[in-house]
């Protein structure tokens, strides 16, 4: 699997510091909040043309990283 992490950010001064998709106003939270709620990913990226399937895997392996506590505090905010 490749690694999509370099996709998420955390700047203080977007989304009140929550985990970004490159940096754009559409939070980790977001996409995993379409996804449980049954969306595909053909429609979340109809729904934000600016985002690339790789954006969505990156959601993904961000919220699985946080669940296996893979990322410390600090390697969090790096990204």
């Amino acid at each position: 699997m490749k690694n999509y992490l370099n996709k998420i950010t955390i700047d203080p001064d977007i989304c009140d510091g929550k985990p970004t998709i490159r940096g754009m106003r559409i939070t980790v939270k977001t996409i995993m909040e379409y996804l449980a709620a049954g969306e595909s990913i053909e429609n979340i990226l109809k729904a934000y043309p600016v985002l690339e399937k790789e954006d969505i895997s990156a959601a993904l392996q961000y919220a699985s990283a946080i669940l296996d506590k893979n990322l410390s505090a600090s390697q969090q905010l790096a990204l």
